[in-house]
């Protein structure tokens, strides 16, 4: 069960999320589904398409048991199994 606590050990993907800070001042406020997620990447879907967001130049807001998360990118900027725990 994801957690506030946990949720940088967990699968982001199926997760909504939002862009709430980033470098790039164009992207703030993006939200959607997240669809897909490498080491330094997460691909959003929007309702204007699919956008491939850098994880560690943002801020991602994400809404879990109706409490708002601000999770700084770099804390998950590793690959998804290694993240998780599958890497032993």
């Amino acid at each position: 069960m994801i957690t506030p606590e946990n949720i940088t050990s967990h699968e982001l993907i199926g997760l909504r999320t939002e862009i709430v800070e980033s470098t790039n001042s164009q992207i703030i406020g993006l939200n959607g589904t997240i669809i897909d997620e490498t080491k330094s990447m997460i691909t959003i879907n929007t309702v204007n398409g699919t956008k491939m967001i850098a994880k560690s130049n943002n801020s991602l807001k994400f809404l879990i048991d109706d409490k708002a998360i601000i999770l700084n990118g770099s804390k998950i900027t590793k690959r998804p199994f290694d993240r998780i725990g599958g890497k032993a």
